[in-house]
């Protein structure tokens, strides 16, 4: 049996993000293909039937391509269990992105090899860069025509703010592309457009070994040498020290749809991303070798199976080792819970699970019992922070089309919120329930779903407002009368706090200098 601090070593959590369309499902796909996790990628086509990608399964993401719910699916690697946190590339979903991030140990960065560094990238980059976490670069696409590898390398510099250092690097671009030298292992690899097979690699012993000119032709061999001559003058030798600080990059260039690069960022990853690390709770720092076991709730998921209507909570292990039916405590509600079908994930496929280690992301069925962010633990009293909602930025009323069906309505929106995939507040002047987001694409999501998942219908209502905020104070007769002035644009959340719903940023600034007791606040962590 392998001990508790050897299985911790083993592990290796983490996100693939990038913006929507640089190829992230896609390069799953294959990561999983590697770990014999799926003998078929996604991306076989015959002429009758398509498969769809394997981590994209709620119905509405296959018939709009795109995902939007975040999945997690583990394999194993060699020696190392891999669990890889897929996360929506589309802005809307920011917010599960962010939370996700929460969860996971180091993070690889999708990119366009044509279209560079795009805007949603660079917003998760400053979430990375918050919380320090480790990060490397997949520059994907390389059979297409793009741009210069150095001025992609510029420009991830310029618009990530963080150093990069290639690891491997391309023989020519598009059309033309032969192929990837692997800086890490010194050895190159020959391009063959093959969606199914990994194709050859010559061995080599060093960079003026004739075999490369043999295999690329001599022009591009010489182009190739002065290439890694540059790149060795102007980048440092890669240091895994500054990377695990999350100070430099490491570089890979392929082709995901090709199966081509992907092997390489595997074989490297494993060997100098991080195990488990600690994570910091309200309370102390919680070490991932502790033996009591410690987790959080990162996300909540309904109806993972149309045909059961069960909600699934998934939890991060953060210490100790998680067991089958054991007693532990859920802190926000004092309550003990044992469980006897915790699971693990391969996409929608699911098995139940008698032991998880740090690192790892568990399933527990819910029957509404967890809300994101509680923390699970063997008996301390622990909080694990940083789960923030952000104010949302669009509002619509959400009215009832059948009022037959009021019960499925109110369940629906209910176990929706719960997975955080909008915010509900409502309205103290009217009674009316209001949703907001982060982008437009949540209210389709959200109607939807509640169709098809519960058979409710609704219509939206649109709304003018400019930015819900979270307000408190220590004054408890000012805050009564703000709320006075302020009745018409009065709601409370579901955690039943004061949210103030300013019409226009003019009106908002106006508040704040009328109430100078009155602190507004625009994420609901405080």
């Amino acid at each position: 049996m392998a001990t508790l601090e050897e299985e911790i070593q083993k592990r290796r959590t983490f996100a693939i993000i990038s913006h929507p369309d640089a190829g992230k499902t896609t390069l799953t796909e294959k990561l999983l293909l590697f770990g014999g996790a799926i003998h078929v990628a996604g991306a076989v086509k015959s002429n009758k039937i398509k498969k769809t990608a394997t981590s994209d399964w709620m119905e509405i993401e296959k018939q709009r391509g795109i995902s939007v719910a975040t999945s997690v699916m583990g394999f194993n690697y060699g020696d190392y269990k891999i669990n890889i946190l897929d996360t929506p590339g589309h802005q809307d979903f920011a917010e599960d992105t962010y939370r996700t991030l929460t969860a996971v140990d180091s993070v690889i960065i999708v990119v366009d090899v044509a279209k560079g560094v795009e805007q949603q990238t660079r917003k998760l980059m400053e979430v990375c860069r918050m919380r320090k976490t480790p990060v490397m670069i997949f520059v994907n696409k390389l059979d297409r025509e793009g741009r210069d590898p150095f001025d992609i390398l510029d420009e991830l510099e310029s618009e990530l703010k963080i150093s990069v250092r290639p690891l491997s690097w391309p023989i020519n671009i598009g059309a033309h592309f032969k192929g990837v030298y692997n800086i890490y292992e010194h050895s190159l690899d020959l391009f063959t457009p093959n969606k199914q097979q990994v194709t050859e690699r010559v061995e080599i012993d060093d960079i003026n070994d004739p075999a490369i000119d043999k295999g690329v032709g001599e022009t591009d061999a010489a182009k190739l040498r002065d290439d890694l001559e540059l790149i060795d003058g102007v980048y440092p030798e890669f240091d895994k020290a500054e990377y695990l600080k999350g100070e430099v990059a490491p570089v890979f260039f392929g082709s995901a749809l090709n199966t081509f690069g992907v092997k390489e960022l595997l074989d490297c990853f494993v060997q100098i991303a991080p195990s488990p690390r600690p994570i910091t709770a309200v309370e102390r720092e919680v070490k991932p070798e502790e033996p009591g076991f410690t987790g959080f709730v990162f996300k909540i998921h309904a109806n993972m199976d149309p045909n059961h209507r069960s909600c699934i909570a998934f939890v991060k292990i953060c210490s100790g080792k998680f067991e089958r039916n054991v007693n532990y405590k859920q802190i926000r509600t004092g309550k003990t819970m044992r469980f006897a079908a915790p699971t693990a994930f391969m996409a929608q496929k699911k098995s139940v699970v008698d032991e998880a280690f740090p690192g790892d992301i568990v399933g527990i069925p819910d029957t509404g019992n967890f809300k994101i962010g509680d923390t699970l633990t063997s008996g301390e009293e622990l909080h694990f922070k940083g789960l923030p909602s952000f104010s949302p930025e669009m509002f619509k009323y959400i009215e009832n089309t059948d009022p037959m069906k009021t019960k499925q309505l109110n369940k629906g929106i209910e176990q929706l919120m719960d997975e955080g995939v909008a915010q509900l507040f409502v309205n103290q002047f009217n009674g009316r329930k209001l949703i907001g987001t982060v982008g437009q694409l949540q209210f389709e999501v959200i109607q939807y779903r509640l169709l098809n998942e519960y058979g409710a219908q609704c219509r939206w209502e649109p709304l003018n407002l400019y930015k819900a905020c979270w307000i408190e104070s220590d004054d408890a007769a000012a805050l009564d009368a703000f709320k006075k002035r302020k009745h018409q644009f009065m709601a409370l959340d579901r955690e039943g706090r004061d949210v103030f719903l300013a019409d226009s940023g003019y009106v908002l600034s106006m508040a704040q200098q009328d109430f100078p007791k009155i602190k507004f606040h625009f994420t609901s962590e405080f």
